[in-house]
């Protein structure tokens, strides 16, 4: 285990217990000395966790304390990083420069022993496959989605027949080849899935969803027999 699980298995700890924990109980639990629990304390002290308690009274963490950046794993880091480099290959611009700006920021505050990995991790992307046809603005998308606006969409089927729809977007879904929207269709009064690169017309509109994403999204599931994530 190295230095940084360490610490985080620590916090994690101390996160379970309500009341003081022993030094000598935690030490143990960790594999440790009670020399280098002691150091691991001043180690997350340093790094803003508020940990009351000394030697002989046992340690509590003080409510309310987010576990900082750094305290990922090894292959915790690796899944960030393959799925920056995912979101970089096959997603819009905007989301693929807020991928890599995530991880910029991550990497920024790892420690040094940590940080090399996400540059070296041998997790890597294949080629993006074709996604020619797509005309709306996939960043449209998200945004009508995150702010849970009704929509106008022209679409074409299948067949190339092409008609109006007032729809409620809730989801957006990235395949290999083709990126579909889920949502709401007032025309149909179902769920229905339209594939991006046949919408022509993205139109938020003023007028808000009356339901929660949220709860669209649990809906659609329980319908499609989709399990949660």
């Amino acid at each position: 285990m190295s230095r940084a699980q360490r610490l985080l298995e620590l916090l994690q700890m101390l996160r379970e217990h309500k009341r003081p924990v022993a030094g000598t109980k935690l030490a143990d639990a960790l594999g440790i000395s009670i020399r280098t629990l002691y150091r691991d304390i001043d180690t997350l002290r340093a790094q803003g966790a508020i940990i009351d308690g000394e030697p002989g009274l046992g340690y509590a963490l003080s409510p309310g304390y987010m576990l900082p950046p750094l305290m990922f794993t090894d292959t915790e880091i690796e899944a960030l990083v393959l799925g920056s480099r995912w979101i970089t290959e096959r997603a819009d611009d905007d989301l693929a420069d807020a991928a890599r700006g995530a991880l910029a920021k991550i990497a920024a505050v790892l420690p040094k022993d940590l940080q090399v990995l996400t540059g070296t991790t041998n997790l890597l992307v294949g080629p993006s496959a074709e996604t020619a046809g797509i005309t709306v603005d996939l960043a449209e998308v998200r945004r009508a989605i995150r702010d849970e606006r009704k929509t106008e969409i022209v679409y074409a089927d299948g067949k190339g027949q092409t008609s109006s729809r007032i729809i409620w977007p809730f989801a957006l879904s990235f395949f290999d080849h083709v990126r579909i929207v889920a949502a709401w269709c007032e025309l149909r009064q179902s769920f229905r899935h339209f594939r991006a690169d046949r919408i022509s017309m993205w139109r938020p509109t003023k007028t808000r969803i009356p339901h929660r994403r949220q709860a669209l999204l649990k809906e659609w599931r329980s319908a499609e027999g989709i399990p949660e994530q």
